[in-house]
């Protein structure tokens, strides 16, 4: 057997452990025993008694050599002692390696005879001897103690399987299988150790061989010294390889993992140096000098202490984060718009009244309620300088000025103005704003619009504020409580801001076509200021002065080029618009004024001041007059008075009564409550018949058929209520219906007749239907007092509160012509 070739001492090479040893390529050790070297080493007798050499760390293998530094005294002595007799020493592993002194109780009683090949004197004082395992022992008695230990010993057997026992040869090609496999993943070990494992033909040299070189405590390597049986020992060696191979493999990924992250990060951090570098060559601003420059605005911003603190909280985070992580444009972001904020920024309220009230006048034809309740605001905002600004709801139909009113609030104010529009909305955050942790978040639209501004006290309209929806995203609704309530809006919540904004000081104004869709507990923030529609009087004047120099302007023509006047524009308010507002009027304005231009570009010929002639050619026959009273001719034919929501208007409820079983029928699309008004109104006419002068045996003979015209338009609502029964007592009786009359009421089963809304909508449309006189509910006096007295000039009012004042009133004594004979 070939241990050493001529090996110096600086060449020495531990075999310690596999797993961590590095080699020297130059080593001049062969650790490798041939069959013949095994069975010479079998063959030889072991002596009775032996020194007893305890190791702190580690478990000598037979036929394995190992070097082994002494630094205890007696361990030294006994190393002399040995090297100068028979050079064979027992070999034992201690318990714990900790204690210094070991007793018979601190050793394991399992060991190696070993021989010693050399003794080496370092430099430091220890000896170093290197030791070859030669075989297994056991100790029987403890003889001596001191200066070393002595025992005797008796030899212990090894088990070994049949020569052709395949199970064992598998086991020992998967040793050197994963030998090999543990070397190439330890970085430790030179690959050369490859050729070493591959060369060991004895096979229980090579289970001692790694078995002593594994990674494994003292412990688990004395179980494997002391397992008799070499088939066992051999896959027990196996298990342990394996789970070394495993920590091998999952340290290796995870370094090569956080290899290659350090090597990115490197790479981004030098890459990062060259871009500053050529930025501050080409004149741009590095990211130091970019937060130095937020910090530097910061300093002019009327923020508090708190605020402040916040801001620099989240400077200080921009500048440890990484700039080419996805967080830092978040966070960039973020302080961008903390700096575009408006913070403590307003504008100085004029306080001139009368130009306030020209500015309003100027702008807006009517809208008295409104005009006075802004004129209200500055005035007491005059006398206490600090006042939380009215939260306004502009109610009312389509085309009367709801939105533009806000400009000329901002203006007569003296303030910014903004708008948004929140038809359709139906996500939460876009009142909120999104967390800044999703990708692409951003403020809320409350927070932008007042970023636009650069003011924190703007007017502020938010448009169509009835049509805002929900979904699974949340309800905005609910998310512009906090916005609409000056109680709370001083630290309104935005999820972007993560901080409260003061909105205490925005004018906000909201414009709705309905109450009915606004959640109540939103409505009960807001002051309802009701905008109802324009008399024929006033949408004249708003054409002449707004609506006809506007289109004019638009179409490039000057105020000579075309002239139109009052008695035309009454015409096309009359014939080719029927609306609360002026839309549709400003549309056929534009339409007069384009066929001007287009003359004038043709060079053809035109009347300047336009004829009616010249309206039935642009905007042919009248197509919306039939909304005009008729006539009271035939029975039956009732003039009610509706409520839509682009404004009142009249409609005509007719009945007819023909031969049958008393049979009622109903037709005109009408709905639940329109129906039940009917039944109501046959029921009461049944009930007080001959008080009606009606015979019991005429309502048994005959059917009633009641139809409301343009069948396609869905109608409902009480309000038809006492025009039914006019309707159905006129058809009974065969007598006219007072002439030029209209009337509104709900009726009860007891007679009474109740109030119902939208008066000055249905005042204003019996006025365009040449209506003369109007009977409603007594209770609706108060709605009559409210309205100016131009609009009710020409109609008389008949209050009543039971539905025999109603008959009275409108049914006459005389006879229709041709009367049917019932």
């Amino acid at each position: 057997m070939t241990l050493y070739k001529n090996m110096p001492s600086s060449k020495i090479i531990t075999f310690d452990n596999l797993s961590l040893q590095e080699m020297n390529e130059d080593a001049e050790l062969i650790p490798l025993m041939t069959p013949e070297d095994e069975e010479e080493m079998n063959n030889e007798l072991l002596p009775n008694d032996l020194p007893i050499l305890p190791l702190r760390n580690t478990v000598l293998f037979p036929g394995v050599v190992i070097p082994i530094t002494a630094g205890r005294d007696k361990s030294i002595k006994l190393i002399n002692d040995a090297n100068a007799s028979g050079k064979v020493i027992g070999v034992v592993a201690q318990k714990d390696e900790s204690v210094e002194e070991p007793t018979a109780n601190d050793i394991y009683h399992i060991g190696t005879v070993a021989r010693i090949i050399r003794v080496l004197k370092m430099p430091d004082g220890n000896t170093t001897v290197i030791l070859q395992g030669k075989k297994r022992f056991e100790i029987d008695q403890i003889t001596q103690s001191e200066p070393y230990f002595k025992a005797t010993i008796k030899e212990v057997p090894e088990e070994r399987p049949e020569k052709d026992d395949q199970e064992f040869d598998t086991i020992i090609e998967s040793i050197k299988d994963l030998a090999i496999d543990i070397i190439k993943e330890s970085p430790n070990i030179p690959t050369e150790a490859t050729f070493a494992i591959k060369n060991i033909e004895s096979k229980p040299f090579l289970v001692n061989f790694v078995s002593s070189n594994m990674n494994l405590f003292v412990k688990e390597k004395q179980g494997l010294l002391s397992i008799h049986n070499l088939k066992e020992r051999a896959l027990e060696t196996l298990r342990f390889m394996n789970l070394e191979l495993q920590k091998l493999e999952l340290k290796n990924d995870i370094q090569s993992k956080v290899r290659f992250d350090l090597d990115q990060q490197q790479r981004e951090y030098f890459l990062q140096q060259q871009m500053k570098t050529i930025q501050e060559e080409l004149g741009g601003v590095s990211h130091e000098a970019e937060i130095e420059e937020m910090r530097n605005k910061a300093k002019s911003k009327k923020w508090d202490d708190k605020i402040a603190k916040h801001f620099e909280k989240e400077v200080s985070k921009l500048q440890r984060t990484n700039p080419n992580s996805p967080d830092f444009g978040i966070q960039r972001n973020y302080l961008e718009l903390f700096l575009e904020l408006p913070w403590g920024e307003f504008t100085h309220d004029n306080f001139d009244l009368k130009r306030a009230q020209k500015i309003l006048d100027r702008d807006h034809y009517g809208l008295e309620d409104v005009k006075k309740r802004i004129i209200e605001h500055l005035a007491v905002l005059k006398l206490r300088k600090d006042m939380k600004s009215p939260i306004l709801c502009l109610y009312g139909p389509p085309g009367v000025g709801k939105t533009s009113i806000g400009k000329s609030i901002a203006e007569a104010l003296g303030r910014e103005y903004v708008r948004m529009s929140l038809g359709g909305l139906r996500d939460e955050a876009e009142i909120r704003g999104h967390r800044k942790t999703y990708i692409g978040a951003m403020p809320g639209r409350i927070l932008q619009n007042i970023k636009k501004a650069k003011t924190s006290n703007p007017v502020f309209v938010l448009d169509e504020i009835d049509k805002l929806s929900s979904s699974h995203n949340g309800d905005p609704s609910s998310a512009l409580l906090e916005v609409l309530d000056p109680e709370q809006n001083a630290e309104f919540y935005d999820n972007f801001l993560e901080i409260g904004y003061d909105l205490s000081k925005v004018m906000f104004i909201a414009t709705s076509n309905s109450l009915s869709t606004i959640q109540p507990a939103l409505k009960d923030r807001m002051e309802i200021i009701n905008m109802s529609g324009y008399t024929i009087e006033e949408k004249v004047e708003i054409a002449k002065k707004h609506l006809l120099p506007k289109q004019l302007k638009e179409h490039g023509l000057k105020e000579t080029d075309l002239i139109i006047g009052k008695k035309q524009i009454e015409k096309i308010v009359t014939g080719y618009t029927r609306e609360s507002g002026v839309r549709s009027l400003e549309k056929k304005i534009a339409q007069m004024v384009r066929h001007a231009a287009k003359s004038i570009a043709m060079e053809e010929s035109y009347n300047v001041k336009v004829t009616d002639e010249d309206i039935l050619e642009v905007l042919k026959a009248p197509r919306l007059e039939r909304d005009k009273y008729e006539n009271n001719d035939t029975a039956g034919v009732v003039t009610g008075l509706a409520w839509t929501s682009v404004g009142g208007d009249i409609l005509f409820i007719e009945s007819t009564i023909s031969k049958g079983k008393g049979n009622m029928t109903m037709t005109g699309n009408l709905g639940t409550v329109m129906k039940e008004s009917v039944t109501i109104a046959m029921e009461y006419i049944k009930s007080n018949a001959e008080e009606l002068g009606i015979k019991a045996e005429t309502l048994e003979s005959n059917n009633i058929h009641i139809h409301v015209p343009e069948g396609a338009t869905p109608k409902d609502g009480p309000s038809a209520g006492i025009a039914m029964l006019t309707s159905m007592v006129s058809s009974f009786t065969q007598k006219k219906v007072k002439k030029s009359l209209a009337m509104t009421g709900e009726i009860t089963l007891r007679g009474k007749v109740l109030p119902v809304g939208g008066i000055k909508e249905k005042i204003l449309a019996a006025k365009r239907a040449n209506i003369k006189e109007i009977i409603m509910c007594s209770e609706n006096k108060r709605d009559i007092d409210e309205i100016k007295p131009e609009y009710l000039k020409g109609l008389t009012f008949h209050y009543v509160d039971t539905m025999k004042e109603v008959i009275d009133l409108a049914i006459t004594n005389q006879k229709v012509k041709n009367p049917k004979k019932i």
